[in-house]
Formats: structure tokens, C-alpha cells, sequence
């Protein structure tokens, strides 16, 4: 348990926030079949084609 008492709110809400940054950045930049409808790596919803 003492790993646990050396988090703080402050660090979750801060790597939460990378996570969703990251996530974001990868459907920003990666081509759609990576990370977009149907991707590999990040699967944004169902492919409409």
C-alpha cells in the first residue's frame, strides 16, 4: 500500500490528460488505417464504406 499513498489526484488527472493528448494526436496524424475507422492501432468506429 505504500505505492499507492504516492499518488495524487494531480498525477492521475495529469497522465488521464497525456493519454487523452496522445490519443487525439494519433487520429490527428496517423493515416486511417492506423488509427481511424477500423484502424489497427486506434479504432474510431464502425468503417461506413
Amino acid at each position: 500500500m505504500d505505492i499507492f499513498s504516492a499518488l495524487s489526484f494531480d498525477n492521475l488527472a495529469a497522465s488521464l490528460i497525456t493519454c487523452l493528448i496522445l490519443r487525439e494526436a494519433m487520429i490527428l496524424l496517423l493515416p486511417d488505417h492506423i488509427a481511424g475507422p477500423g484502424g489497427w492501432l486506434v479504432d474510431t468506429g464502425a468503417d461506413e464504406a
